[in-house]
């Protein structure tokens, strides 16, 4: 389920593939290669909105030929870098306050790789840090880019790592192809958890680690037995 490419997550394209092969040549750990995709995606593809943007992207192919995109996106390229290499990685979704004044919510997204090294998962923010925004790897203690605070309106966390991005998220960017028109029509809430979400504590069976070669949109679909 968390190596599964699809037309999203594309990282079968063999430009995601080398990509992600530049990124962990020569690391020798899936928490190295995990931080350097990290890394990389937080701080060499900017937030569209931060950057003033307006342009829309959904599939991480998309995000990777703007150079852009907005969490959702990001997450997706994250996401298609991270099973490119072979490191199981989810979805994982955040509802905030977007409009004190109206009390208008917005879903916020970002990811969790499981470390096979470790035998756990950690949830990443590759968001993009910004004056206010602080998001690290860090083993020791979760760094995201909105800390749950409901007194600032960071509301909470949904349980879980889903296994592929919302239909919500996906349909919000389809519909749009500027940022600013999106930017007024965000999901607010998800609609349920029929995602398969992993339950952190039972889910300690992932599929095994492994390369995902760069194949064609015709053969997307891994078995992940």
């Amino acid at each position: 389920m968390y190596l599964r490419m699809n037309d999203v997550v594309d990282g079968y394209r063999s430009e995601l593939a080398e990509v992600a092969r530049k990124l962990t040549q020569g690391l020798d750990s899936d928490v190295a290669e995990a931080r350097a995709i990290f890394e990389w995606v937080r701080d060499e593809i900017p937030h569209s909105h931060d950057i003033g943007i307006d342009v829309v992207t959904c599939s991480a192919s998309e995000v990777l030929r703007e150079r852009t995109g907005i969490c959702y996106a990001k997450s997706h390229l994250f996401a298609a870098l991270t099973r490119a290499v072979g490191i199981p990685t989810g979805f994982c979704y955040q509802v905030y306050l977007a409009e004190p004044e109206t009390g208008k919510t917005a879903v916020h997204a970002f990811n969790a790789v499981y470390l096979a090294s470790h035998r756990r998962w950690l949830r990443l923010d590759a968001r993009g840090n910004t004056g206010e925004i602080d998001a690290q790897f860090d083993l020791e203690r979760e760094r995201l880019a909105f800390p749950v605070d409901p007194d600032k309106g960071e509301l909470f966390i949904y349980d879980g790592v889903f296994c592929e991005p919302a239909p919500e998220v996906v349909e919000a960017l389809r519909r749009h192809k500027r940022r600013s028109e999106l930017w007024l029509d965000l999901p607010e809430l998800l609609a349920d958890e029929r995602l398969c979400p992993a339950d952190r504590e039972k889910n300690q069976t992932v599929p095994r680690r492994r390369r995902v070669a760069a194949r064609s949109p015709q053969a997307h679909l891994l078995n992940d037995s």
